[in-house]
């Protein structure tokens, strides 16, 4: 078995050090290249991306929800620019109407539950920002220290790889040669209409419409919501003033076969928005066009198959209810490296991963996937069941505490 020295055998020679294919320039796979940069220092990694180098990445919108957690690990990388991403100070999980009035969900009669970043003795709960915010920076560093150690870290952008093939003691990596490396981390995930089966999947026949939402001015600042309506959940995330304009990036999840967003005009969906909303989020004024994708559970059974791991999306594809997915692959791409820094033979440390990773991985997919799923069900008195829950959840301050930990943190 081939042996990892730890992080101080700055002596080994050449010959003895890891070679890690990092597959993927997203978050999760340049997170992980950096990482392996600064805590492996006798391991040469080897990052690939199908995307050229050129292509300015800063721009993309796509929205992403960073749990304070992954904030922190960002800032500890010193890749992490706080004046592009807006903090979360509040998060309110709450049932829209139709909801049975009971005395136990308080004067307002609808359940929720409030999380605060004062409440939890904390600066913020997580942070929202672009894609090309999070993923130029990243980059960046990356290239940088790439260019510092060219020796043992290179970037191949612009090469696909074709595919990855186990080897007895390594991956074979076909991208435009054939290389041999002793790890591969795959981190390429995509959406799930576009990715094939892997061993866990289900299509909840839902859509998810994404875009932008103009608040009015008196409008909390800081503040997500998480809405449970009759038909999917509704999701705002705080975004930074443009423009002197309060913003939130929308999610907005419909089943399949009950979908008219589309021929919806934007005055129409502001009107149902809004019908959805509580009022604390104050008045609408304006949407973005919306793009729609489809949403299902993709999902391995095990991170690692031989010496092939899978992160983030590429390991797991979730609903966005509970907007944990690329907090996963963070965690996913620390856990790995820590392994590996720790020493002993590759082996023992992938099985270290997996042992490590699997209670916050099934918890959130059990989580996301019950979720998700009960909006499918008709049960009599099921709205009831879950308002009930969130307002038990709301005053039992042991359990709210424990979920907001999760929430930052993921499972420990």
């Amino acid at each position: 078995m081939r042996t990892i020295h730890p992080p101080d055998a700055a002596s080994a020679a050449s010959a003895d050090r890891l070679r890690l294919a990092v597959v993927g320039a997203g978050p999760a796979g340049l997170t992980l290249a950096l990482l392996a940069a600064q805590l492996l220092p006798d391991a040469q990694v080897t990052l690939f991306d199908a995307r050229p180098l050129e292509r300015d990445i800063s721009g993309d919108p796509r929205t992403l929800a960073l749990a304070l957690g992954s904030v922190q690990l960002l800032q500890r990388m010193q890749a992490w620019d706080a004046s592009v991403a807006q903090a979360i100070l509040t998060v309110s999980v709450s049932q829209a109407p139709p909801t049975l009035s009971h005395p136990f969900f308080g004067a307002t009669h609808e359940p929720a539950v409030a999380l605060s970043a004062v409440e939890q003795g904390v600066s913020q709960l997580g942070a929202v920002l672009g894609y090309g915010q999070l993923v130029a920076p990243l980059q960046a560093r990356w290239l940088a220290r790439a260019a510092q150690e060219p020796d043992r870290l290179s970037s191949r952008f612009g090469t696909p790889v074709q595919g990855l093939k186990a080897l007895a003691d390594g991956v074979e990596i076909d991208a435009e040669i054939a290389e041999q490396f002793d790890l591969a981390v795959v981190a390429e995930g995509g959406v799930f209409a576009e990715q094939a089966r892997k061993t866990i999947a289900h299509d909840y026949q839902q859509n998810a419409w994404v875009g932008t939402l103009t608040l009015a001015a008196d409008s909390p600042l800081g503040a997500a919501y998480e809405r449970f309506t009759r038909h999917g959940p509704l999701a705002l995330l705080p975004l930074q003033p443009k423009d002197g304009l309060r913003r939130a990036a929308l999610v907005w999840c419909v089943p399949q076969a009950e979908d008219e967003v589309a021929g919806l005009s934007d005055e129409q969906r502001l009107i149902v928005l809004q019908s959805m909303l509580p009022d604390s989020v104050g008045r609408l004024q304006a949407i973005s066009p919306l793009k729609c994708f489809a949403l299902g559970l993709n999902a391995e059974r095990s991170l690692v198959a031989g010496r092939i791991v899978r992160i983030g999306n590429a390991a797991q594809t979730l609903h966005p209810v509970a907007g944990q997915g690329l907090n996963l692959g963070l965690r996913d791409a620390y856990a790995l490296v820590d392994a590996l820094r720790a020493g002993g033979n590759i082996e023992a440390a992938l099985r270290r991963v997996e042992w490590q990773r699997a209670p916050d991985r099934w918890s959130m997919i059990a989580t996301t996937d019950f979720l998700a799923r009960s909006f499918a069900w008709t049960w009599p008195g099921l709205p009831m069941a879950r308002g009930l829950a969130l307002a038990a959840l709301q005053m039992a301050t042991p359990l709210k505490k424990a979920l907001a930990r999760q929430m930052m943190f993921g499972r420990r």
